[in-house]
């Protein structure tokens, strides 16, 4: 065992940090996390954490490159502090889509990233739904990962919609839109979609499902570009969908998808605060937030206390 929990914050999403340390009764740790005017990245931490149970939050938002310099920084800087153990929380794991091989002479920048998160002295790795499995198994430190969905199904099932049906934007969701849908009492349907090469655009083409006169639910882990989900809402409501909803775990969020999304086509826009919206805020699309803070504040106190994480889902 180690000594006291001890929880720091990068630039990433502060305001996340903030609410895991009100859910756990601790206070935000003090630490420095800057830029010189040459772009280098300077971090000091201001309390004593020799021999302490240190855990980062950091999710990899925009700017990505400039949060994962300053998360592998923070880990290397916590390590030559001598912390006890180091716990790097990535709500959301950036570079998760380049997790294999899909076109000649590219990169798995997902395992490199992995790599780099080893190699600056983290012992273990806490995360919220990852955009693919295996991303689990380029670690070769533990890794916890949870999911949000429940939340989700919580927020939907609430809002007692009669005749719910849950929507997979692809075939790659299936299984999580059949999931989703036990959790709130409906059936599921599925849009087969066709995305084209690397150009971030997506068309849907065939929709499998009756949805005629329901209330769609079209669930993703993230949305970037917001393409695949305006797809999706297009032909549910040409197929005379009654309303549709659209969650998400990770509210990436490009710049477009603000204008891709913020339309009457939507009747809610459901996400969790794993990420902050640095590029905009939608108008028109009425939005609710789900916090994850309180789930990720029990599995840290579960960490620290060597309890199961597994068992929060059960």
């Amino acid at each position: 065992m180690f000594r006291e929990m001890a929880v720091f914050s990068g630039n990433a999403h502060r305001a996340l940090a903030e609410a895991v340390c009100k859910h756990l009764e601790l206070p935000l740790g003090q630490c420095e996390v800057f830029e010189f005017s040459n772009e280098e990245v300077f971090v000091r931490y201001l309390d004593n954490i020799r021999e302490r149970d240190v855990f980062i939050v950091q999710p990899i938002v925009s700017p990505v490159n400039t949060r994962l310099m300053e998360l592998w920084i923070m880990i290397d800087a916590a390590k030559r502090a001598s912390a006890g153990r180091i716990t790097a929380v990535v709500p959301y794991y950036a570079y998760g889509r380049s997790d294999k091989k899909d076109q000649p002479r590219v990169p798995v920048t997902a395992r490199l990233v992995a790599n780099f998160i080893e190699v600056a002295g983290a012992d273990r790795v806490l995360t919220i739904d990852m955009h693919a499995g295996q991303i689990q198994g380029f670690f070769n430190i533990p890794l916890d990962e949870l999911t949000a969905f429940p939340l989700i199904a919580e927020h939907f099932r609430a809002a007692a919609l009669p005749q719910p049906v849950v929507v997979a934007p692809d075939v790659g969701r299936a299984k999580l839109a059949r999931e989703l849908s036990d959790r709130v009492g409906g059936d599921f349907a599925i849009v087969d979609k066709k995305r084209k090469g690397n150009l971030e655009q997506a068309e849907a083409m065939t929709l499998i499902g009756e949805v005629e006169g329901r209330d769609c639910i079209v669930v993703d882990d993230e949305i970037l570009t917001g393409g695949t989900i305006a797809s999706a809402v297009q032909i549910l409501r040409e197929r005379g969908a009654r309303s549709v909803r659209v969650a998400c775990v990770h509210p990436v969020m490009a710049p477009r998808a603000f204008k891709t999304l913020d339309a009457d086509g939507i009747d809610e826009l459901v996400h969790t605060d794993t990420l902050p919206l640095v590029h905009g805020k939608f108008e028109r699309t009425p939005t609710s937030v789900v916090s994850v803070a309180s789930m990720l504040g029990d599995a840290m106190h579960r960490i620290h206390t060597g309890g199961s994480v597994g068992a929060l889902f059960r």
